[in-house]
């Protein structure tokens, strides 16, 4: 790659940064984010600035992005979509008693968001706020392949356990059966003994947001059941409206 395109790629990946930051961000959290030395920093914040992508807020070395300016800075796209969707997903664990996720594409990974596990069991799922995940491994990630406009021939098909579907071919054929039938199943495909269903959740315009879904263990969680959750899942997010 040439040095040219190198500085359009940095540039590019720091303005990206600060756009779905969402808030103002420092210069220095922006070199530790994106692994960028002070120098290289400096220079690509001034030209963003000097082309009217960004502006520095008064009297602070903060920047922001100039079409953020004027919106709710305590509130990012998605602190909102965890705000808006949370009711939804106490709901999903009240009727299913499993731990229910929110997750969003991330760079051809999902993003888990937020989780909601109130039961008394003495072993819980682990906290997976934060955690990135292949998408054809998991149920969020192939309710979000079936359902949003990304290409599978961009997924480095990697196998996790025995279970992982590692042919394009029998992915493309998955996410048709998605798509038939509104959910998602991951029969322990990125964890040995976690079975997990999901479905695609979409905002108010029809946009899709993500995915919702409950995971448990394969003793709690048969191919039935899962089946029979994935429905009852798909009318609970029917009845909310999510606006966002």
């Amino acid at each position: 790659m040439s040095s040219q395109l190198k500085s359009l790629s940095k540039g590019l990946s720091v303005y990206k940064e600060i756009v779905n930051y969402g808030k103002p961000i420092l210069a220095s959290t922006l070199c530790q984010k994106l692994d960028i030395n002070k120098s290289t920093m400096s220079r690509i914040l001034k030209t963003l600035k000097d082309e009217d992508y960004i502006i520095y807020l008064d009297g602070s070395s903060e920047v922001i992005a100039k079409n953020l300016e004027n919106i709710d800075l305590k509130k990012t796209r998605i602190q909102l979509l965890v705000e808006k969707s949370k009711p939804l997903l106490e709901e999903i664990h009240k009727k299913t008693n499993e731990c229910s996720y929110l997750g969003i594409f991330d760079n051809y990974k999902v993003l888990y968001l937020n989780q909601i596990d109130y039961s008394t069991r003495k072993i819980k799922t682990r906290n997976s706020i934060g955690l990135q995940t292949p998408l054809h491994t998991n149920a969020l990630g192939k309710s979000i392949l079936a359902f949003g406009n990304y290409s599978v021939d961009n997924l480095k098909l990697e196998q996790y356990t025995l279970n992982t579907i590692t042919d394009i071919e029998l992915l493309k054929k998955s996410l048709q059966e998605v798509l038939e039938n509104g959910y998602s199943l991951d029969i322990g495909e990125y964890q040995d003994n976690m079975q997990c269903v999901a479905v695609p959740l979409f905002n108010h315009q029809n946009i899709l947001l993500g995915a919702v879904g409950i995971s448990g263990t394969k003793d709690r969680l048969s191919l039935e059941k899962l089946k029979s959750l994935g429905k009852e899942i798909l009318n609970i997010v029917e009845e909310y409206n999510i606006v966002c």
